[in-house]
C-alpha cells in the first residue's frame, strides 16, 4: 500500500514538473540576466486560456435541493463549456454517498484526468478520494471538506466565518455601534451556521454591538417564515436582522410583511437572485446580502483543468496550483449590486 504522502506529494509535484524542467534549462544555458529572472516561471491568464489537450473531468455533487447547489451544479456544467479542451461527465446528484462513492469509483475506471467533488458528507466520500489520488486521478474538494488531507489535490472553499464578519461589519457600519440585533441562523448543529455565527458575534463585538435575539431556520421558505415569526413576536423593537440564507430568507421577508414591521433593516446570505433583485429595488427591509460563491464547483472545473495540463494560476508567479483557495464573502448593496447579480442563483 502506497503512503498517503507520497501519492499526495507526486500529484502535487506532477502538475509542476513541465514548467519546472523549463526553469532548469534557461537556468543552465541563460546569461546571468536570464538567471535572474528564472523565478518567473507562472502562466498568464491569456496563456491559461490557449486550448491544449483534452481534459476528461468527472463531476459528483449533492442533489440540487436548494438553489444554491442548483447554481453549484450549472456553474460547473458552463465552467466546462467555456474550454473547449474539456470534457465533463456529470454524475446525477445524490444526497446518498454510497451512491457517489460508486460515482467516483466509476471515474476513476473510465480514467478521467481528474475528479471535482462536492461531497454530500465530505467524511464519508473521504477514503473514496483518496482511493481515487492513489490512482494518480487529483481530486478537486469543493465546499464540504474531506476529513484527510490525502483526500484532495486543491479543495475550494467558500468562506462562512467571513460571511458573518462581513455581516457583522455591516451592520456595525450602519447602526453606529448602537441598537439591537437580531440573527435568524439557519441549521445550528451544521459547522457552517456555527462558523457564521460565532464570525457575525466577533464582528459585532469589535464595534460594541451584540446579538441581543437569535432563532435557528433550517435553509427553507417555511422554516424560515416560522422562525422569523417567532422572534417578531417576542422582540417589539429590532434595528437590524442578519439572516443567513437568502432561500430561507422569502419566508423570512413573508413573516415580516405579515407582521407590518419596517422599523429595522435586514441583510441576507449566499446571494441568490431574489434577494439581489430586492435589493436593486430598494422596495423592503432587505438592503444587502453577503456571497457564499455558488462559482465554487466553476472554479474547482477551471482549476481541474489547469492541473491536468500542468499549468499554473494565471498570473501567479508559483508554478503550481494552491492546495487550499478560501474564496471571499463580500457585501452586496444597491450601490455595487449590478457586480454581482450575474453570478446569483435561483
Amino acid at each position: 500500500m502506497r503512503s498517503h504522502l507520497k501519492v499526495r506529494t507526486r500529484l502535487l509535484l506532477a502538475g509542476t514538473a513541465a514548467v519546472a524542467a523549463v526553469g532548469l534549462l534557461a537556468g543552465c544555458t541563460g546569461t546571468g540576466a536570464d538567471e535572474e529572472n528564472v523565478v518567473d516561471q507562472g502562466t498568464t491568464s491569456e496563456e491559461n486560456a490557449e486550448s491544449g489537450d483534452t481534459v476528461v473531468i468527472g463531476f459528483s455533487g449533492p442533489a440540487a435541493d436548494h438553489g444554491w447547489l442548483g447554481a453549484i451544479n450549472s456553474g460547473a456544467q458552463a465552467a466546462a463549456d467555456s474550454f473547449d479542451d474539456v470534457e465533463l461527465r456529470v454524475a446525477e446528484g445524490t444526497n446518498d454517498p454510497i451512491a457517489q462513492i460508486a460515482a467516483v469509483e466509476t471515474f476513476v475506471n473510465d480514467g478521467v484526468d481528474a475528479i471535482v467533488l462536492l461531497p454530500t458528507d465530505g467524511a464519508a466520500l473521504t477514503e473514496a478520494a483518496i482511493a481515487a489520488m492513489e490512482a494518480g486521478v487529483p481530486v478537486i474538494n469543493v465546499d464540504r471538506e474531506f476529513s484527510s488531507p490525502f483526500a484532495a489535490r486543491t479543495t475550494i472553499l467558500g468562506d462562512n466565518y467571513g460571511m458573518g464578519v462581513s455581516a457583522g461589519t455591516y451592520i456595525c457600519e450602519q447602526l453606529g455601534g448602537e441598537g439591537f440585533v437580531a440573527e435568524i441562523a439557519g441549521i445550528d448543529s451544521l459547522p457552517l451556521t456555527q462558523d457564521r455565527s460565532q464570525g457575525f458575534a466577533d464582528a459585532l463585538e469589535d464595534c460594541g454591538l451584540e446579538v441581543s435575539a437569535r432563532v435557528a431556520a433550517d435553509f427553507t421558505v417555511a422554516g424560515g417564515e416560522a422562525a422569523a415569526s417567532q422572534l417578531l413576536a417576542a422582540n417589539p423593537q429590532i434595528d437590524a436582522i442578519w439572516n443567513h440564507d437568502d432561500d430561507q430568507g422569502i419566508g423570512v421577508l413573508a413573516a415580516i410583511d405579515s407582521a407590518g414591521r419596517d422599523e429595522f433593516f435586514m441583510m441576507g446570505g449566499a446571494g441568490s437572485r431574489s434577494a439581489m433583485e430586492a435589493i436593486e429595488a430598494d422596495d423592503t427591509v432587505l438592503k444587502a446580502t453577503v456571497i457564499y460563491p455558488s462559482t465554487q464547483a466553476a472554479d474547482g472545473v477551471a482549476l481541474a483543468r489547469l492541473i491536468a495540463q500542468s499549468k499554473t494560476m494565471g498570473d501567479l508567479i508559483t508554478p503550481s496550483i494552491p492546495n487550499r483557495v478560501v474564496l471571499d464573502a463580500p457585501v452586496v448593496t444597491k450601490e455595487n449590486v449590478d457586480q454581482y447579480i450575474d453570478l446569483s442563483f435561483e
